[in-house]
């Protein structure tokens, strides 16, 4: 199946690099230089959306079991959330931006080296694909219940919306 996340406020996808002095986290990028949403960060979401449907079965069929007595890999597999249009290098550019934050003190002001400076990426939209899913309908229903993605989803970034928008070509 192939899904369309569209992203309706800034979000965050970590590289797990920093910028050094200038920004404290980097959006994960591909070989271009754009934005994109790693399949395991993907999969990752909707298997806790999936959990709280409370089908065991499916999860573990879908996304994997691990525990001591049982390792179990999932069949499904999902690929990286990334944009379809062709995009130059120049423009590029204008798809990120930095935002800061920082921790106030009781007294009112800013705790001493509480500064956090993130690259955040513009509400876009990203396409993925989710392959050997038997069960697509209660797949459907656990990427429709994810309402964010990414890094501080709690303080308002990454909120998404995932629909299904047709079946991949075999």
């Amino acid at each position: 199946m192939k899904i369309e996340i569209k992203f309706f406020t800034y979000w965050h996808c970590g590289s797990g690099e920093s910028g050094g002095s200038s920004v404290d986290a980097l959006v994960a990028r591909d070989a271009k230089g754009l934005p994109y949403i790693p399949g395991k960060t993907l999969k990752g979401h909707i298997r806790e959306m999936a959990e709280t449907l409370n089908e065991n079965e499916f999860v573990d069929t879908c996304f994997g079991v691990s525990k001591e007595e049982l390792e179990q890999e999932g069949e499904c597999y999902f690929s990286n959330a990334t944009i379809e249009e062709n995009i130059s290098k120049e423009l590029s550019l204008y798809l990120f931006k930095t935002i800061s934050s920082t921790q106030i003190g009781i007294d009112g002001l800013a705790v001493t080296g509480s500064l956090r400076e993130i690259e955040v990426v513009v509400p876009i939209t990203l396409y993925a694909t989710i392959e050997n899913c038997d069960n697509k309908e209660q797949m459907v229903k656990a990427f429709r219940q994810v309402k964010r993605i990414g890094l501080n989803r709690t303080r308002g970034l990454g909120r998404c919306e995932i629909s299904l928008v047709g079946e991949c070509d075999d």
